[in-house]
Parts: C-alpha cells; sequence; structure tokens
C-alpha cells in the first residue's frame, strides 16, 4: 500500500469516526427527550398496554443501534490507532496475514480481514 493510499484511508476513517459520533450523539438525544414528547401522550399512564410494549420497542430498537454504533466506533477507533502506531500492520488481515485489497479498505477502512474465510493462500 502507497503511502497515499494510506493517507487517503486514513482520512476515510476519520470522515467514518464523525459521521458514527454524530449518529451516537442524536440517538443519546433522543433517548434522552421525554417519552411523552415523542410519542404525544397526554400522561404518564398507558391508555392500553400495547403503547407501553410499542414505547418498550421503540427503546429496544435505539439501545440496539445505540450499542451497534459503539461497537462500529470501536473498531474504527482500533483501526486509526493501527494505522498511526503500526501502518505496516494496518491492511493485513488477521486470519492468513495477506494483504486486504484496497478497494475493500475504501469501502471498509476498518476492515481487519480479506475475504480468505482464514484460508491460508498457497503458493502459486
Amino acid at each position: 500500500m502507497t503511502e497515499e493510499q494510506r493517507t487517503h484511508l486514513e482520512g476515510r476513517l476519520r470522515e467514518e469516526r464523525e459521521r458514527v459520533e454524530r449518529s451516537l450523539a442524536r440517538l443519546r438525544g433522543e433517548s434522552a427527550d421525554s417519552r411523552l414528547d415523542q410519542d404525544g401522550d397526554l400522561s404518564a399512564y398507558p391508555l392500553h398496554p400495547a403503547d407501553q410494549g410499542t414505547d418498550t420497542l421503540d427503546q429496544e430498537m435505539e439501545f440496539a443501534e445505540a450499542s451497534r454504533q459503539s461497537r462500529l466506533l470501536a473498531e474504527i477507533d482500533d483501526a486509526l490507532e493501527l494505522l498511526v502506531e503500526r501502518p505496516e500492520e494496518y491492511g493485513r488481515c488477521r486470519d492468513c496475514d495477506g494483504e486486504i485489497p484496497f478497494e475493500r479498505l475504501e469501502l471498509v477502512p476498518w476492515a481487519r480481514d480479506c475475504d480468505c474465510s482464514g484460508e491460508i493462500p498457497t503458493p502459486a
């Protein structure tokens, strides 16, 4: 991988990190809002058990999305740390130690494996 490609991928990682941070901030803001304001109920007492079930499902979905975004942020941070501190290891498959194609890193710059499925490539 060339230095220009590494610089480009570092920029992509930083862009993705900012996007995920914005998404997490939005999710935190939504969960901090009053449930009464969000669903339009006039009281905290649900008029129907389905209302309470819907509210619970919405909360669980928000939590699941925030959890997914937090894991993604950790993966991006790990990739950035690897790229900055040990650039010779960035872009190497953790399973076969082969080089991850630049095209894959362009799409998913935090990718840790190629499509080898854990198989060690044989010499041609």
